[in-house]
């Protein structure tokens, strides 16, 4: 554990993007019934996961992350929750058997209610209220009702989170991860998508493959590695009172770290890492996988900071830098990041976010063009070949839902159809067509990847 660092230091430093609570009495006996409930997650599933994005930094594993841009109290149900896995799965799939690589599988969900603003108000026909920022904090109705913070609502927050990792990990571990449900996993909607021949001629391929292993012996239902899978959860570490109220000590270990029993990954944004405020304070004192969003502001003497400050013994699998940039500004602004963090010997993970970077308005409505989100990651792995680094990771807001938010695709969604199903109360999240799209584009990435790779290593013999 840092020396000098308590789960309360954060509260000595300056802080950015916190709500106005108007009862602070209030909040604190929130607070403090929050600090009476059980943890949500553990240190020993937050090692295993730093393991696993250990092997994300060394090439031998890649990073999968995605999920709502803010999980919604209304939304929040077993089906939503079901889709959003079926397509996760999917692509994991699609990513395992084209790029022939283990994915790391991490989830926006089950924590990630708290979004940052770049208003602390929002101005409607001349009336001003508080920005949404998150159901966390307080409501998307445009109401002084609705917009005023309520701390009861971290009490909400995490009983959802709770129940949403309760459902999931009986997904995951109860048999419907299973690989031999490959073809159950396609939604109805896109059995009419372009997608639906390359995915079920994979699942198909799949299928055949476990047949023969059963007919040499091996059946699937003895081996958990291809009946279950992990699935860990994440979310951005912008409210802590809450995070602070969930931080507990491990008490498996002599030293007994503190673990931030929230998530298993936690993340800083990109407006809140500065590197003496409070979100880096909080974070560099907690055992759990820290990751990092980087943007155009940052610069690379203030990164190699920020790596020191959040991963001090330089631990592999320990910090994951989230590149976000815009697709025009990626060759722009990552090398030199890159550069600095070779030259310096630093253990990081390298993982592309191509949502945020890429946010326009149409139609009077913010979108994401898949162009330029294709187009970023491509960038991104250019970068990170001509560094001869190593590309980790995508983080994509997406949801399994039939949703019209990002523009484009291989069925396009056009700007005249944004209105038709645009269901975020925040951010553009791309449907599970484009995700699924997606997956398939990124594994050819990686494939393109692996096969260099070893024709260079051939070369070298």
């Amino acid at each position: 554990m840092p020396k000098s660092w308590t789960p309360t230091s954060w509260r000595e430093k300056p802080i950015v993007q916190v709500p106005d609570y108007p009862d602070l009495a209030k909040l604190l006996d929130v607070e403090r019934e929050l600090a009476s409930y059980p943890p949500l997650v553990f240190a020993g599933e937050c090692r295993a996961l730093e393991a696993k994005l250990a092997a994300v930094g060394d090439g031998r594993a890649f990073l999968l992350q995605g999920g709502d841009c803010a999980e919604s109290f209304e939304e929040h149900g077993p089906n939503n929750i079901r889709d959003f896995l079926r397509v996760f799965l999917q692509m994991s799939v699609v990513l395992t058997y084209q790029a022939a690589t283990p994915i790391v599988k991490v989830g926006r969900l089950a924590g990630q209610f708290a979004k940052p603003r770049s208003s602390s108000t929002e101005t409607v026909d001349g009336i001003s209220l508080p920005s949404y920022r998150g159901d966390i904090v307080n409501g998307p109705a445009f109401t002084a009702e609705d917009r005023t913070p309520d701390p009861v609502r971290m009490l909400k927050a995490y009983r959802q989170s709770a129940a949403t990792l309760n459902f999931t990990r009986a997904l995951m571990g109860g048999g419907y991860a299973s690989l031999g449900n490959a073809h159950k996993w396609m939604l109805d909607f896109l059995k009419v998508s372009p997608q639906w021949k390359p995915y079920a001629d994979l699942a198909e391929r799949i299928e055949r493959a476990m047949e023969f292993m059963r007919a040499c012996g091996v059946d699937p239902e003895h081996h958990p590695e291809l009946k279950a899978t992990d699935m860990f959860t994440s979310h951005e570490a912008l409210l802590l009172g809450y995070e602070e109220a969930l931080t507990r000590r491990d008490s498996t270990q002599p030293d007994e770290p503190y673990v931030a029993t929230s998530g298993h990954m936690i993340w800083i944004g990109d407006r809140t890492r500065q590197p003496d405020h409070a979100h880096v304070e909080f974070c560099r004192g907690v055992l759990n996988p820290i990751g990092l969003k980087c943007g155009p502001s940052l610069q690379p003497d203030e990164l190699v900071r920020l790596v020191g400050a959040l991963n001090p013994d330089n631990r592999k699998g320990k910090l994951t830098l989230i590149a976000r940039f815009g697709a025009e500004k990626v060759e722009k602004h990552l090398p030199a990041l890159v550069e600095a963090v070779t030259r310096e010997g630093l253990n990081v993970v390298w993982s592309c976010d191509p949502m945020h970077g890429n946010t326009v308005t149409m139609n009077a409505r913010k979108t994401r063009p898949f162009d330029l989100i294709r187009r970023e990651i491509q960038s991104f792995f250019d970068v990170h070949q001509s560094a001869g680094t190593i590309p980790g990771g995508i983080h994509l807001e997406m949801t399994g839902k039939n949703v019209t938010e990002c523009t484009g695709g291989l069925v396009p969604v056009t700007a005249d159809a944004l209105g038709d199903r645009y269901d975020t109360a925040c951010d553009p999240r791309l449907n599970a067509e484009q995700a699924l799209e997606l997956a398939f584009l990124v594994a050819d990435m990686l494939r393109k990847r692996r096969v260099a790779a070893e024709a260079a290593r051939v070369a070298a013999e």
